[in-house]
C-alpha cells in the first residue's frame, strides 16, 4: 500500500502520527474507488443483451456512485493533509481490484466481473474500518462505513442481474 509521503501542515486536531496513519488507507480506497467507476463505464460501454438498457443505467449510475465515493475519499484525505493521487498510473498501481477483463463479455460476464469488482471494494472497506478505528479516527472510519453501505447496496442491485 502506497503511503502519503508527506502530509501538509494542517490545524486539523486530529493527531499526527493517527493522521500518517489513515492517509494509506485513504489513498488505497481512493484509487479502488476510481478503478470501481473505470470498470463500472468499460462494463457500461460494453453491455449487450437482452437487459442490455436496464443494465447500461446500472452500470452508468455504479460509475457516477463511485466517482462521488472517491471525491469524498480524497477531501477526507486533504483535510488530514495528505496528497491525493488519483491519476491512471497511481489508480493502476494501488487498487485492490483485479483488471476489468479486456475481451468483449455477455452481459452476465459484465454482472459476475463487476460484481466481483464491488465485493473486493467492500471487502477492503470493512478492512479498513476496522483500521481506522484502531487508530482512533471515529471520522474515517464513519466515512468507509457510509461508503461501504452505499457499495453493498449496488452490489446487491448488480448481483440482482444474476437471476
Amino acid at each position: 500500500m502506497k503511503t502519503t509521503a508527506k502530509l501538509r501542515r494542517t490545524k486539523n486536531p486530529l493527531k499526527e502520527s493517527i493522521r500518517k496513519e489513515v492517509s494509506p488507507l485513504l489513498q488505497a480506497a481512493l484509487a479502488t474507488a476510481i478503478d470501481v467507476a473505470l470498470q463500472a463505464k468499460q462494463a457500461h460501454w460494453n453491455v449487450r443483451g437482452p437487459s442490455f438498457i436496464g443494465l447500461h443505467k446500472l452500470f452508468d449510475t455504479a460509475a457516477a456512485e463511485a466517482h462521488e465515493h472517491a471525491d469524498m475519499i480524497a477531501e477526507r484525505l486533504a483535510q488530514l493533509g495528505g496528497e491525493c493521487h488519483g491519476r491512471a498510473g497511481d489508480v493502476a498501481e494501488q487498487s485492490a481490484l483485479d483488471p476489468y477483463p479486456a475481451e468483449v463479455l455477455d452481459q452476465k460476464a459484465h454482472v459476475e466481473a463487476f460484481s466481483n469488482a464491488l465485493s473486493k471494494f467492500g471487502g477492503q472497506l470493512r478492512d479498513f474500518i476496522d483500521k481506522a478505528e484502531e487508530a482512533e479516527d471515529p471520522d474515517t472510519a464513519d466515512l468507509f462505513t457510509n461508503i461501504s453501505r452505499e457499495v453493498d447496496k449496488m452490489l446487491w442491485f448488480v448481483e440482482a442481474h444474476l437471476g
